[in-house]
């Protein structure tokens, strides 16, 4: 992106930052929504914003024609729906291992795309590969309209716990508690995750075919690893997968400090594969707590407070990375340690 649209690491974190905010801006709003309406609905029409992104991306001429596609890309009202609508229909003794399942299916759709996408870019350039994306995007919201409706359970006589408002849910203090920690989680993640790329280009002097084929390895190991901490998860605790996915995080920042080797960026991609589980982890351990009638919107809290968080965390991370590329890591190495401490405490048993 830096190189064909001349965007700096600062300016890149402004991309990014954008569509966290968009994405922050309209959880809420879609939480509201798939309580009260057909969540399918609601998945569709979060798709079908999307699907103009790869057209705005493909005609960019500079970074800042691009804001548009960033701010598309950021309504995600599938966010809060989708983690509903699974939750609802999942087993609920193998709750971790089905999202673990859907973020590993997520990430078996990008094993071959960043070397093929790597690879179209230089033979064909980068506009035809986003007019495939704008196909596969397509394709994909076409799928939804073959899955089933789903509406909030909602009985004749709800209790109290069912009746939650959004300002209620705002004051449950666990959910409060729940959503800064992810939060902050995600701050880390967002600060470093942007500028990968660009390391590999600035310090290591990799290409475009080289960081593709990285980029598979790491999502992968994701599916892989993804699976690996939804069962652990499941069998004994979410804590012991949630720790372990940010302990695999922690460890690839510091791989990829230490080395350039191709072969050592390898196994620091595939380690890198296992933080990738974040989201869904999110999902498993917070989702449960909920109530059916207000499962969207209870999710919604911390998915929209954990963007809210990262919306500044790739202007920062820009800020670092200009002074020198190898800030972003070492603070979010730092940072890690104690998440993953805090991730084994009594606030994560269920």
């Amino acid at each position: 992106m830096d190189k064909s649209l001349g965007a700096s690491s600062v300016e890149i974190g402004i991309l990014y930052a954008v569509l966290n905010l968009c994405a922050a801006l309209t959880l809420l709003v879609a939480g509201m929504l798939a309580d009260k309406y057909d969540r399918k609905k609601i998945m569709i029409a979060g798709w079908l914003a999307w699907l103009p992104a790869p057209l705005i991306f493909s005609l960019a001429g500079n970074w800042l024609q691009m804001v548009p596609g960033m701010v598309m890309w950021g309504f995600w009202l599938g966010g809060p729906t989708s983690t509903a609508y699974i939750l609802t229909s999942a087993e609920k003794n193998r709750m971790t291992l089905t999202f673990a399942t859907m973020s590993a299916a997520w990430s078996i759709g990008y094993i071959f795309s960043p070397a093929l996408g790597g690879y179209l870019a230089g033979v064909v350039g980068m506009r035809v590969v986003f007019y495939l994306s704008f196909l596969l995007y397509a394709v994909a919201c076409l799928t939804l309209f073959f899955i089933r409706s789903q509406h909030a359970t909602k009985g004749e006589k709800t209790s109290t716990e069912e009746q939650f408002s959004l300002s209620r849910l705002l004051r449950i203090r666990r959910l409060q508690i729940l959503s800064v920690f992810f939060a902050s989680l995600m701050f880390v993640l967002m600060m470093f995750r942007p500028f990968v790329v660009n390391f590999l280009t600035d310090v290591y002097g990799y290409g475009d075919f080289e960081i593709g084929i990285l980029g598979s390895v790491s999502f992968a190991s994701s599916a892989v690893l993804g699976l690996l901490l939804g069962g652990l998860g499941d069998r004994s605790k979410k804590a012991y997968a949630l720790t372990l996915s940010i302990a695999l995080g922690s460890i690839s920042s510091i791989l990829l400090l230490i080395s350039g080797n191709f072969m050592m960026l390898i196994l620091t991609f595939f380690f890198a594969g296992g933080s990738y589980a974040t989201w869904s982890l999110l999902s498993a351990i917070v989702g449960p707590l909920a109530p059916e009638s207000c499962r969207a919107r209870w999710i919604a809290v911390p998915q929209t407070v954990s963007m809210f968080a990262s919306f500044i965390a790739p202007y920062l991370g820009g800020f670092l990375y200009a002074t020198s590329p190898q800030y972003p890591f070492i603070i979010a190495v730092v940072a890690m340690l104690p998440l993953a401490f805090l991730s084994l405490t009594k606030l994560f048993k269920q």
